[in-house]
């Protein structure tokens, strides 16, 4: 009967890629602020990806560099904090709105 080193990870298996929910069908009549989060939506999605293919990169040994994966990272981070942020300033301004007495 062998014993397993200590620490021992056994081999990685390939992920398969996380799709988020996805639109049915293009939303009509949204403004140019609608377009524009729509947009920068989607790029943070995409950013929030590549970053997953290189933490799978760095889990597996194939990454060469781990200050790009790393920043790569912290990018997708940032970029979805500041979304969160726009969408909560922007709910704050409709409710405030929708409070106000006519």
């Amino acid at each position: 009967m062998s014993v397993d080193p200590v620490g021992y990870l056994p081999p990685a298996q390939a992920l398969a890629a996380i799709e988020g929910p996805q639109l049915a069908a293009p939303v009509q009549g949204l403004g140019a602020f609608g377009q524009w989060f729509e947009q920068q939506l989607g790029q943070v999605n995409t950013q929030l990806q590549g970053a997953d293919r290189g933490l799978q990169s760095l889990a597996t040994g194939q990454a060469q560099n781990l200050h790009q994966v790393m920043i790569d990272l912290e990018e997708a981070r940032l970029s979805f904090q500041m979304l969160v942020q726009v969408r909560n300033r922007v709910l704050e301004a409709y409710q405030d709105v929708m409070r106000m007495q006519v």
